[in-house]
């Protein structure tokens, strides 16, 4: 098994988005999202979901910006990474804090 368990995949048998939940040699165990009946798929059935996927199953709330290409986020990652680098354990502590706030509200759609 080369999915991780946890991860969401799509089974392109019947085009259902559902997350691994284990696996033994060439078939993995899957479940819907959020709970259900399990079910197992061959390892060739199945591939990665997408962004799209896991928008259209409801795991990422609509028009939840990418985390790729953030300039927002390398900004933050950068003054994370020079706080750290100090000496003030509080500074480094803001400047977490901002960064998954940061996650949280424009990533996760305000979760």
């Amino acid at each position: 098994m080369t999915y991780r368990i946890g991860a969401f995949v799509v089974d392109t048998r019947e085009g259902r988005v559902a997350q691994v939940i284990g696996g033994t040699g060439s078939r993995v165990t899957l479940r819907r999202p959020g709970g259900g009946l399990e079910w197992e798929a061959p390892f060739a059935a199945l591939r990665l979901a997408t962004r799209d996927d896991r928008e259209a199953a409801g795991l990422l709330p609509a028009g939840a910006r990418s985390m790729y290409g953030c300039g927002d986020c390398a900004q933050l990652a950068a003054a994370y990474k020079e706080a750290a680098a100090g000496d003030d354990p509080l500074t480094t502590g803001d400047a977490l804090v901002l960064q998954r706030r940061h996650w949280r509200t424009v990533h996760m759609g305000g979760a």
